[in-house]
């Protein structure tokens, strides 16, 4: 098909290669061979009048023409495959579509879990990849890499929906041989003086949960050890004096396994939002409004769960 004498196939290879910024991993990606991705450029080249794609070095680089293209050729293929190319129907029973889901080793522990229990009492079939949440989130909505995104709402993006999950509390966790837990007391002096193991997921340049509470509250600490994973967070305390805050359900779930101590933060209670987001083209969609309730049912859950362990 074409329009204004351009072949609409071409956009499929054009969004691959800005993508991509390599012929060889754009033919990869959509299954053609390099001389065919080659011919395709061409092609694009010719009709934009424009490199789209330079040499620096021993890689490609965007021209400014592509910059311009590359947000809107995506935003144009997304519109196609949330309004055509997506069932208007969506049965879980029936279903092997493959759900790609964005998000951190802390959601991964804890409400995760609890969603794919819930899907699998409905569908066999229906599959879920986890991928880790990008340094850019937008990118991974906007790019297709991701169809929902579980993330703070620190980190939520202003041009897509977004909907609260669950509240998380923050704790402090130590070894059970540090002073702290053998006095059992956890002042905010001993916390300002204290050395500590900071989070910092990969690429993010939002604060780290050490930083954000010391912007609010603490002025002078000592991160010592920072690390990628939330989920490593108490074993990186283990056989020392250092503090690390934690998600308040992640911390429950390494006291079931290590010999650590939780005390809560010393000042008033901090609460962080958790939200589930999607891309604003994808509202309709219907096996994403299919997982979005299952998120909330397996939020509700995971609380049910955590109050029977605490009664127990």
């Amino acid at each position: 098909m074409r329009f204004q004498k351009l072949d609409l196939n071409l956009l499929v290879a054009l969004d691959a290669l800005l993508r991509e910024r390599s012929i060889s991993r754009a033919a990869e990606h959509l299954h053609l061979s390099q001389s065919a991705m080659s011919s395709s450029l061409a092609r694009l080249r010719t009709y934009f009048e424009d490199d789209l794609l330079v040499s620096v070095g021993r890689k490609l680089e965007l021209t400014s023409r592509a910059e311009v293209l590359k947000e809107a050729v995506r935003d144009i293929l997304m519109r196609v495959d949330t309004t055509i190319a997506t069932a208007p129907q969506f049965d879980p029973s029936k279903s092997d579509r493959r759900f790609q889901l964005a998000v951190s080793d802390y959601t991964a522990a804890t409400l995760i879990p609890h969603v794919l229990a819930l899907a699998e009492q409905q569908s066999r079939t229906v599959r879920f990849d986890l991928v880790p949440v990008p340094g850019r989130p937008q990118s991974a909505l906007e790019s297709g890499d991701a169809d929902l995104m579980v993330i703070s709402r620190t980190y939520a993006l202003p041009d897509h929906p977004a909907e609260m999950l669950y509240e998380e509390g923050l704790c402090c966790v130590v070894c059970n041989s540090s002073s702290f837990a053998q006095s059992g007391e956890l002042t905010l002096a001993q916390y300002a003086a204290a050395g500590h193991v900071a989070v910092q997921p990969p690429a993010m340049d939002k604060p780290t949960l050490e930083s954000w509470f010391k912007q609010r509250y603490v002025k002078a600490e000592r991160i010592e050890v920072t690390t990628f994973s939330f989920v490593s967070a108490p074993y990186l305390v283990m056989g020392t004096e250092r503090i690390a805050i934690m998600h308040g359900r992640l911390a429950r779930i390494a006291c079931r396994s290590l010999p650590v101590t939780l005390f809560p933060l010393p000042t008033p209670p901090l609460r962080m939002e958790q939200v589930q987001q999607w891309h604003r083209h994808r509202s309709r969609d219907p096996g994403l409004l299919w997982l979005r309730g299952l998120m909330h049912e397996a939020a509700l859950r995971m609380d049910a769960e955590a109050d029977q362990n605490l009664a127990g």
